[in-house]
């Protein structure tokens, strides 16, 4: 099983973000992102979205989540940049094809500046199949 939610948020937002949410922690992903891992109890918060929406006044911030088991799962994404959301609500049920400009994630990455370069999709090459659990990130 894979499970990821969690903010990514690029380098020029990361102290704002830190600053406005309790208990921030990040990981670094190269490409200047980095990866916050979030807690059903702060999604449910209704102002972690105000706060994402604030902090990316200076820099580009996406939502992103994923579960898959055997293969089949589901993602969604969402880009803030400048206080407003500039992609998304984007989502792709479980059995739909990937559209043509790539998944969710993929998308909500190439927005946040990630080029793919030789891997697989943007997805790959910030190495977000690096762990399976949400929980695991705060580990590294």
């Amino acid at each position: 099983m894979y499970c990821l939610q969690a903010a990514l948020v690029t380098e020029s937002a990361r102290g704002e973000l830190l600053d406005s949410v309790d208990g921030a922690r990040f990981v670094s992903l190269g490409h200047q992102l980095s990866l916050m891992p979030l807690s059903e109890a702060l999604l449910e918060a209704g102002e972690f979205w105000t706060a994402l929406a604030e902090c990316s006044e200076h820099g580009a911030v996406a939502y992103v989540e994923a579960e898959y088991f055997g293969g089949a799962g589901t993602q969604s994404a969402q880009v803030w940049d400048g206080g407003e959301r500039v992609l998304g609500p984007l989502h792709l049920a479980e059995g739909e094809a990937a559209p043509a400009g790539g998944s969710p994630i993929s998308q909500a990455l190439r927005r946040l500046g990630v080029v793919k370069g030789d891997h697989f999709d943007e997805f790959d090459a910030v190495g977000l199949g690096r762990h399976r659990d949400t929980r695991d990130w705060l580990l590294v």
